[in-house]
């Protein structure tokens, strides 16, 4: 691979993972996977989400193109969020990381303890 195919190849890992890897983008894709979801609703569901950091989320995931945003014709209006195409393309990436994680959680939590039950070694 020449070292301009690489950097690409970084940049766009990089990019996407900006996205998928803050704390909030995979919950709201993850629930948004389950149907179209109003903002209260998703913020009742995501426990410990401020009311800020849920709309900032959406609109980046809307900036992105991985959610849309439907403003219903109710009084007062309402917003519903749903994925895009793009959307559940993601999730079907990411539910396998979700599976794998649920998997081998046990088992590196285990690690850990063992990991952190070591005698510090002296330096």
């Amino acid at each position: 691979m020449g070292r301009r195919r690489a950097l690409e190849y970084d940049c766009a890992i990089r990019d996407v993972l900006d996205r998928i890897g803050d704390a909030w983008s995979v919950l709201v894709i993850m629930e948004l996977s389950k149907g179209p979801c109003r903002f209260n609703a998703l913020r009742r569901v995501i426990e410990a989400i401020s009311q800020r950091m849920l709309s900032v989320t959406l609109r980046n995931l809307e900036r992105d193109g991985l959610v849309s945003r439907q403003v219903l014709d109710t009084s007062p209006p309402q917003v519903e969020y749903s994925l895009t195409e793009r959307g559940a393309s993601l999730h079907g990436a990411i539910s396998h990381l979700a599976h794998w994680a649920e998997t081998h959680q046990p088992g590196i939590r285990t690690s850990r303890a063992a990991y952190d039950a070591k005698e510090p070694i002296a330096s």
